[in-house]
């Protein structure tokens, strides 16, 4: 069974990002993937933006992206891009942390506007990382959200349904065909 990693990378520990990623990776679960969560955040500060690939925590979570086969990334948009505390951490990682993996985009954001972030701001960058394929982007408008009941309105609801079966599809034909490489953290 492929194992996947869904990374948080909101600045916030209660953020519609953080709910859209736990939504995501409870869908992943349905269909009997394993899940692991991540959250950036939790990573200490100083390592994480000196880029100190000997800290411990740092080192044990890149270790976590290496052993999975795919990774759900998920981000709110600030300036038209991803956080800066996903940032920091993709910049921390080997140059190929992403070989042999699927990875899914997923961002949320204040207005409609910042729907292309993902495709022109976070998608060069995860392709740089070598990926086995990126997956479609999917973007979360902030008035979706179903206030107090943690959750999505019904469309988006089946539009992540959606979004994430496909993923789970891509992630299941691609370890088959091409099991990935486990990677250790390089300095």
């Amino acid at each position: 069974m492929p194992t996947i990693l869904a990374v948080s990378g909101s600045p916030s520990p209660v953020s519609f990002t953080h709910q859209v990623l736990t939504l995501t990776a409870e869908r992943l679960r349905e269909r009997d993937h394993q899940v692991d969560t991540l959250a950036v955040r939790g990573l200490p500060a100083a390592p994480l933006l000196a880029g100190d690939t000997t800290d411990p925590q740092l080192a044990a979570a890149a270790a976590r992206l290496a052993g999975a086969d795919a990774v759900v990334l998920a981000t709110p948009v600030y300036k038209a891009g991803c956080s800066g505390l996903l940032k920091a951490f993709l910049d921390v990682l080997p140059q190929y942390a992403l070989a042999g993996k699927v990875v899914l985009p997923l961002a949320t954001g204040g207005s409609p506007a910042h729907v292309l972030a993902l495709d022109y701001g976070l998608r060069p960058v995860l392709m740089s990382m070598r990926p086995a394929a990126v997956a479609e982007s999917f973007f979360v408008h902030a008035d979706r959200s179903r206030q107090g009941s943690g959750g999505l309105d019904p469309e988006t609801g089946a539009r992540l349904d959606g979004v994430t079966g496909r993923f789970a599809a891509l992630v299941d034909a691609l370890a088959v065909r091409h099991p990935a490489p486990r990677q250790a953290l390089a300095a």
